[in-house]
């Protein structure tokens, strides 16, 4: 196996500003009120295609996945790899969108160095994730190797071509970060030491089952591993949870259909996860509340709740810090055009609300794809993937690429 750390780009990665005309985008002065300073933190010169990215838990560090363009200029890749980056703040305002829209003047911009990849190149990975309570610890999901490529699509959309697979190969994997490490314990000696692994070895499995193993989060205090779990013959994909205490698995939503996706609450208590409820491919989003005992294991959902019920594909929802609403992508505007709305969170205060009768907001106005929202852990910052940044010379559309821009008010 090619050791998944022996390719690293180096310097700061900027990505071209966007060629502005006299006036900024239309979506600049749409999205003031919710999000200001936009940035492009990939490009198309870099990644075929980049998404889903998240926050470590001081928000110096992300995970994203992402498909490098093919080196002999041929078709990349289908498959996505995994990548560390730290995001840092750059001394110049190239890449800086909407800029007077109610950015801080002491604002710098934001941009990302020190690109790695945590993967096999050849292999088909997904879903990156943080450990809190190591937090020099990332998860995936991998099959570390070429997965079979008879493997079939796990979720496809009616005839859409967007699919993602779910080979039985992948597993969950653990990668320690030795420099993540080292600069967590420069400014925190108390935390623990750790022996790097050997030079060229990689990542190993959590746990193994057979199977599709991805879709991993933690809980906030690091016990308990959300994950989708599919099952080998009949392919139907569950949510599960991994107690890394009692090492026990135990799984939460089961039924015929998708179920996936799933973040634990701010405060651990409840999970927000997508689901193909009514076998018609178009996903919902749910929140459900957990039932613990008395030794703080996870026994299984307590109440489910819906919050989206319409004719559209909804999914990717993702907590916001304060635990009283989520943000999710959603295909109302069409399946040409998602966006990223925000939801009350039919919890707390809002326990029991159907969906029509909770508050939501569109936050997201440019033409083409935004979705997979993420917010940092102080709420200030939101990273999504979105088709906003242009087209490639030579492409007919833009790719996908991550953005980033600092939160105004995403309440809705």
């Amino acid at each position: 196996m090619r050791n998944p750390r022996s390719i690293l780009f180096a310097g700061l990665a900027l990505a071209a500003p966007i060629a502005l005309a006299d006036e900024p985008p239309a979506w600049c002065e749409a999205e003031r009120s919710m999000l200001v300073g936009h940035q492009q933190l990939t490009s198309a010169d870099r990644f075929a295609r980049a998404g889903e990215a998240y926050f470590s838990p001081d928000g110096r560090w992300i995970v994203f996945q992402a498909v490098a363009p093919a080196a002999t200029g041929g078709p990349a890749t289908n498959d996505y790899s995994i990548y560390l980056a730290r995001l840092t703040t750059a001394d110049e305002k190239a890449g800086v969108v909407c800029t007077g829209f109610g950015v801080p003047a002491q604002a710098k911009p934001l941009a990302i160095t020190e690109i790695t990849l945590l993967t096999p190149p050849e292999a088909a990975s997904t879903c990156a994730w943080f450990n809190p309570r190591e937090p020099w610890m990332v998860i995936f999901g991998s099959t570390m190797s070429p997965p079979a490529e008879q493997a079939p699509a796990g979720f496809q959309r009616g005839t859409s071509t967007y699919a993602w697979k779910f080979p039985r190969e992948t597993e969950i994997m653990q990668f320690p970060l030795g420099r993540v490490h080292r600069e967590l314990k420069k400014n925190n000696p108390a935390i623990p030491e750790f022996t790097p692994p050997r030079r060229g070895s990689g990542p190993t499995p959590v746990f193994t089952r057979d199977g599709y193993d991805a879709e991993c989060s933690y809980s906030p205090d690091g016990r308990h591993l959300l994950y989708t779990h599919a099952d080998p013959e009949t392919r139907d994909a569950d949510i599960w949870v991994f107690d890394t205490v009692a090492l026990r698995h135990t799984p939460l939503v089961e039924r015929p259909g998708y179920d996936g996706g799933a973040f634990f609450s701010p405060d651990g208590k409840a999970i927000c996860y997508r689901s193909d409820v009514k076998g018609n491919d178009l996903l919902q989003v749910f929140v459900a509340t957990l039932d613990f005992d008395d030794a703080g294991a996870t026994k299984g959902v307590k109440a489910e709740f819906q919050v989206t019920d319409n004719d559209a594909v909804n999914w990717a929802p993702f907590w916001h810090p304060s635990g009283e609403f989520l943000v999710y992508t959603t295909s109302e505007q069409g399946h040409d055009n998602y966006e990223i709305y925000s939801v009350e969170a039919p919890v707390g205060a809002s326990a029991g609300k159907v969906p029509a009768l909770l508050r939501r907001k569109r936050i997201t106005h440019a033409p083409g794809f935004d979705g997979l929202p993420a917010l940092s852990a102080d709420g200030t910052l939101m990273m999504w993937t979105s088709q906003r940044g242009g087209a490639a010379p030579g492409e007919e559309r833009a790719s996908s690429q991550l953005w980033i821009a600092r939160v105004a008010d995403l309440r809705p």
